[in-house]
Order: structure tokens, then sequence, then C-alpha cells
């Protein structure tokens, strides 16, 4: 019976960080921000995204992230509801 417990407490907090992640602009947002936001991007993919984008310039759709390395189609039909691919704004 605790098993059982804790497989539901389990599975209903990860249920829960799916729900809670956000929209994340990848044009924008730091590694930490898109680690948070975005489903199987750890820190070391995350910080691919941001090295990508600042030698190669912004991503046009949230399709070309599969051209950082270690970034699947899997990943981004996963999050394609969460990532922005919005200009970054200028101050």
């Amino acid at each position: 019976m605790m098993k059982i417990r804790l497989l539901l407490a389990a599975m209903s907090l990860g249920f829960a960080a799916g729900v809670l992640a956000g929209p994340v602009n990848v044009n924008t947002a730091d590694a930490e921000t898109i680690s948070a936001e975005l489903q199987g991007v750890g820190i070391t993919k995350a910080i691919a995204i941001v090295e990508y984008r600042q030698a190669n310039g912004p991503f046009k759709t949230a399709d070309d992230l599969v051209l950082v390395k270690g970034i699947g189609e899997r990943t981004v039909e996963i999050n394609r509801k969460n990532i922005l691919v919005e200009p970054a704004t200028k101050k």
C-alpha cells in the first residue's frame, strides 16, 4: 500500500511539473530559465541552446531547435506549446 502511495505521489509531482511549465522565449531566456521551463531540457542542453543562439542568431521557429546538438524532434514536440521564438526587444 505504501509503494502505491509513493508511486501516486511521484506521478502527481511529475504531472504538476508539466502543468507548471510555462512559455519561454528561447531567443531571450537564459539557460537556467530554459531548463526550468522545458521538459527534457536539462542545464547542459539549455546551455547548448543559448550558445547556438549566440553563434547563429535568433531562432525563427520552434523547429529550429533541432539544429542544436542534443535537441531532437521529440523534445520540440513535447514542449511546442511552451516554446516562444519572439525577437528580442531593444531597450
